[in-house]
């Protein structure tokens, strides 16, 4: 490979370079393995998921009912892979079954990751924190102040103000000269022009994740159990009207089962919050779902529900790599220019970002998973991807600096599907996105990439771009990165719509499966079926703001007050 299209290639890398807290560890009473789990166990609430929606809502919810939270994966805390900055690739390319990183590649190509870990996607993504915008709000149907509230509620713990150097402060400028007007400064909220927002990274550049939300728990009120793996809800059917959501199956990290009741109470609930891609797959692992389709696996059917898994969606992220003549400090998403045209624009930057040589991992682009060789599988053998693995960290160091600028697809409007590929539940089901095939979406790329070349045109962003790479160039080179498993065309400059399908990444913000009205009600209640609901990303139509952690947080915490309101009432009714 020649040495512009390694810069790319160590460009688009930068992409996924983030950074976890290397703090001392909570001291949370409530925090237990699996394994000391008794073998039946009664609680008020079961939350099954301890993600970004997971902790604030178990935290809300105990300090009025006795909470269960089950999580598959292992604690953030002490994990150098998630809390040592220099290590943060290694958390990426780790496919071990305890890594907390769990790798998927949907069926259109594209790679990608889900969270398996105590605090879920905020412990891996690039930190950006930012609101759902007013009309978002409004077609959800939130109530305003409480939501306003739950937001807070959140940024108290996990939310801080970035230091905006010298690259983010160019990609800033260069946006205004684009046009991409007005300047909002420092928001956190969703507003048309250019802003710099949030970030969950504090100014010791320690990461808080919604692991730390469980710090507003009680103590007496909540237990989570770590290497939690549910299998499946149960439920009553004789007698009932409806399916009653009454306990479930979870397995602990040696394989021993356990089960998991609701008390006797009329308020007390099931709650799912496993995800855009945990949440449909458990729905349909016990028995909600397409009928054909769970009879094929062989699972009995609770309910013929056939849009669980439907109405999947993956925002689609394009970047373009900008080598830099001048040393740029290392920085995450900061800045975003929020267009009336449907696309968002973000930057990142970064100096020798991959670590030094000795500790150079390329994150999910890692050679010891095997995207970076065109050779077929079997011929992957340890003694290539060594001499991968060389070859990447003799790059002179010169090679990683630059930075990219990104856009990102509002919404989006295409849509795919999500069916079980097995019945074991940390298997990853089958996923289709199906990125631009709505044309909107595509000349959405289209017009947000044409933003970004002003921006790389721009005088603010002079002395942070080579004279001799031109747009073609810059763009030929994004493109000899190998950032997906789509085959390639020549030439791509010539044409912004190949460019966006044939460079087409994740920016980890999928959503759909459970969405409201179709699978849950407004107060995201499963249809058809009592004590389930679902809550969290899985529930969306579209993807929140410019980026989703912030809203599914604040979901979090939002419908944990809802639901304690709820049962306050039905005592005093009682």
């Amino acid at each position: 490979m020649k040495k512009l299209e390694f810069i790319a290639f160590a460009g688009i890398l930068l992409l996924f370079h983030g950074f976890c807290s290397s703090e001392q560890a909570p001291k949370y009473s409530f925090l237990h393995q699996a394994t000391s789990a008794p073998p039946i166990s009664y609680y008020d609430y079961i939350i099954i998921g301890g993600g970004t929606a997971g902790c604030p809502l178990a935290a809300t919810l105990s300090h009025n009912a006795t909470v269960l939270l089950l999580e598959r994966g292992g604690s953030p805390y002490g994990n150098p892979n998630i809390t040592d900055l220099s290590a943060f690739g290694r958390a990426l390319s780790d496919l071990s079954h305890t890594s907390p990183s769990q790798r998927f590649i949907s069926e259109d190509g594209v790679i990608n990751a889900r969270a398996r870990v105590l605090g879920g996607g905020s412990c891996l993504n690039a930190g950006f924190y930012t609101r759902a915008g007013a009309r978002y709000v409004d077609s959800a149907g939130w109530d305003g102040a409480l939501t306003n509230e739950s937001y807070r509620w959140v940024e108290r713990v996990v939310a801080f103000e970035p230091p905006i150097k010298q690259w983010q402060r160019a990609v800033r400028n260069g946006l205004l000269e684009a046009g991409v007007n007005p300047y909002n400064g420092f928001t956190y909220d969703h507003l048309f022009g250019t802003k710099v927002g949030g970030t969950i990274f504090d100014g010791d550049g320690q990461r808080h994740t919604a692991a730390d939300l469980l710090e507003y728990a009680n103590p007496e009120g909540i237990t989570v159990m770590l290497h939690a793996s549910v299998h499946r809800i149960l439920f009553r059917i004789k007698g009932k009207k409806k399916p009653f959501a009454h306990g479930v199956v979870f397995r602990d990290a040696a394989g021993n089962k356990h089960r998991a009741y609701l008390n006797h109470g009329p308020k007390n609930e099931i709650i799912v919050s496993a995800g855009a891609l945990g949440s449909p797959q458990l729905l349909m692992l016990s028995g909600l779902g397409p009928k054909d389709h769970l009879k094929a696996h062989n699972i009995t059917v609770v309910l013929d529900q056939p849009l669980v898994g439907q109405g999947m969606s993956d925002n689609p992220m394009n970047a373009i790599f900008v080598p830099s003549p001048s040393p740029v400090e290392v920085s995450l998403i900061q800045v975003v220019g929020i267009t009336h045209f449907g696309s968002y624009i973000e930057a990142a930057s970064g100096e020798n970002f991959a670590g030094s040589p000795q500790q150079r991992d390329f994150g999910m682009f890692s050679p010891k998973i095997g995207q970076l060789s065109t050779v077929p599988p079997k011929q992957r053998t340890p003694e290539a991807l060594s001499r991968a693995i060389d070859s990447l960290q003799a790059l002179d160091p010169s090679v990683f600096r630059g930075g990219f600028i990104l856009e990102k697809v509002m919404g989006p409007i295409s849509t795919g599907h999500l069916e079980l590929k097995t019945k074991n539940p940390n298997d990853n089901p089958v996923i289709t996105f199906n990125y631009f095939k709505d044309p909107q979406d595509l000349q959405r790329c289209v017009d947000g990439l044409k933003v970004i070349e002003t921006i790389i045109e721009s005088k603010a962003f002079t002395k942070f771009r080579y004279d001799y790479l031109s747009i073609p160039i810059l763009l030929n080179m994004t493109a000899n990165a190998p950032v997906n498993l789509l085959p390639r065309h020549a030439n791509v400059s010539t044409s912004l719509e190949q460019f966006c399908k044939d460079t087409v990444m994740t920016i980890w913000h999928y959503h759909g499966g459970c969405q409201v009205g179709k699978v849950v009600d407004s107060d995201y209640r499963v249809l058809g079926v009592d004590a389930l609901r679902v809550i969290d990303g899985s529930t969306f139509k579209n993807s929140p703001g410019t980026n989703p952690q912030a809203t599914v947080m604040m979901l979090g915490r939002y419908m944990g007050v809802k639901i304690l309101k709820e049962r306050l009432e039905s005592l005093k009714t009682n």
